[in-house]
């Protein structure tokens, strides 16, 4: 590494990731609040569940990303110049952004979910105004702008030091670079890090998703003022789950880079760049860009071809990535003498969170599957799979790294609380959307109530676990501020 994270770069990381804990436990309660609703232990209105759903799933991706920056800012940095005022600002936007978005929701009545699908934000049926329509559309906007500012930050840091993103993405090695024997995958010190090659390929295809994120959200934002400033919709639900997706699966490669860099710290085996690990990242680099049109395979008029790449990139654009993060992960771990506490063992649980995650998104990736699934419960149980157990548990290892507590009974119980909760919560998701219960019914059937009302208990049990986490780690930050 090439330099030491500044003491006032660190703090802001840890009041991140102190935002990311509360704000994670709140919106984890409104996704229980919801869950119980439909199991009809509680008579929320309807007006309330889908605002509660609406900020759920616009919360949850912003703090997903939340997570995933600020662990790959905190590596990051060792490489290479970044602005430590940039990275505050981002914070700054995000929490206006979020008073915005609330305000929207709770006091405007916005309800239109996180995917805001022009031009609905402007059709409501009277269920709320145009301001406050724009109100939470400003506020996404918003917070769209500070991660822009962010990357842009990182890719300019990352071009001073390596002169282009091929470099940094290690081209040279993987096409031409110096190697011993026909199968030699080993590269020289001057390839770059995992670290670099992640935040690379991450700057890359999300300052491409966040632009088209806020342009759309600039002509929707018009357009509920303006009515005659259309654009096709379809062309809209297209800019916005090219955004949508990019910039989701961008926060779990974000958070990844805490196995890349805290895991050879337990196991004393620093994680290389290996010629398969490049080759990886850049397929992953262009796949992550062409594979959005698997989520409008129910759009009928969309163009076959895409739809098809769509299908066939779903099958392949996360699989490198996985192969060589989850079996690099076993190899790394295998007879390495590794003392398993809290933070190992939350990073060797998210590979696998994060691989089984990717499953039931392959499955429902496919054609023939999607017309059937797609309105069930089965596709949020495959998001809540590899977020739940996959980027969540990377952000609580990296809080348990920061306090650098290896882990006490409390701990224990907390980690098998969040796994046994996680895994049951989100088996309870598929095992109904299998059974065909539609996704974003306010109401369940009878018929249904019962696989809400375990997926409850095990919410309610995860819950209990991530609360115990944040507790400890807020805890140590304390302690560290006073010492």
């Amino acid at each position: 590494m090439s330099n030491d994270i500044s003491a006032g770069g660190r703090l802001t990381v840890v009041i991140y990731q102190a935002v990311a804990a509360v704000v994670l436990l709140l919106l984890m309660t409104f996704g229980l609040l919801m869950r119980y609703s439909q199991a009809g232990g509680l008579d929320l209105s309807e007006d309330l569940f889908y605002q509660l759903m609406t900020a759920h799933g616009i919360g949850m991706v912003g703090i997903a990303a939340i997570c995933g920056v600020s662990i790959m800012w905190f590596f990051l940095s060792q490489y290479v110049q970044l602005t430590t005022e940039i990275f505050v600002l981002n914070l700054i936007l995000f929490l206006v952004g979020v008073v915005m978005i609330l305000s929207a929701i709770f006091l405007g009545g916005f309800a239109g979910a996180w995917t805001f699908l022009y031009p609905l934000p402007r059709i409501s049926g009277g269920a709320w105004g145009p301001s406050m329509a724009a109100l939470h559309l400003g506020g996404v906007l918003l917070i769209g702008v500070g991660f822009l500012l962010v990357h842009l930050d990182c890719g300019y840091a990352i071009l001073k030091k390596y002169g282009s993103l091929t470099n940094a993405l290690g081209w040279p090695t993987l096409f031409g670079g110096p190697q011993t024997g026909k199968f030699q995958h080993q590269v020289d010190e001057a390839t770059p890090p995992p670290t670099v090659v992640a935040s690379t390929m991450v700057t890359i295809v999300n300052i491409l998703g966040l632009v088209s994120g806020a342009s759309i959200l600039v002509i929707t934002i018009v357009n509920l003022f303006v009515p005659s400033f259309a654009i096709s919709a379809l062309l809209g639900k297209n800019m916005i789950f090219f955004f949508g997706h990019v910039f989701i699966n961008a926060t779990i490669y974000m958070a990844v880079i805490a196995v890349y860099e805290i895991l050879p710290r337990y196991t004393g085996r620093p994680w290389k760049s290996s010629r398969p690990f490049l080759a990886a990242w850049s397929f992953s680099t262009v796949a992550v860009l062409i594979v959005y049109p698997h989520h409008l395979l129910m759009d009928f008029p969309m163009p076959v071809w895409m739809l098809v790449m769509g299908q066939v990139i779903s099958y392949l654009s996360g699989i490198p990535i996985l192969v060589v993060t989850a079996l690099g992960a076993l190899a790394y771990v295998h007879r390495s003498g590794i003392k398993w506490g809290m933070a190992p063992s939350l990073l060797f649980l998210a590979t696998f969170g994060w691989a089984a995650g990717a499953i039931p998104a392959i499955v429902d990736g496919t054609i023939v599957v999607n017309s059937v699934l797609h309105n069930t419960l089965w596709v949020p149980g495959h998001f809540h799979t590899y977020l739940l157990l996959g980027l969540v548990p990377m952000a609580l290892g990296f809080m348990y790294f920061l306090i650098e507590e290896e882990g006490s009974t409390i701990d224990l119980a907390a980690f098998w609380a969040f796994i046994i909760g996680g895994m049951g919560f989100t088996m309870t998701f598929l095992m109904a959307g299998a059974a065909s219960v539609p996704r974003r019914f306010a109401e369940h059937q009878p018929w249904m109530q019962g696989m809400d009302t375990l997926g409850s208990a095990f919410a309610a049990l995860a819950i209990l676990g991530v609360a115990l986490i944040a507790v400890r780690f807020l805890g140590g930050v304390l302690a560290s501020l006073k010492a």
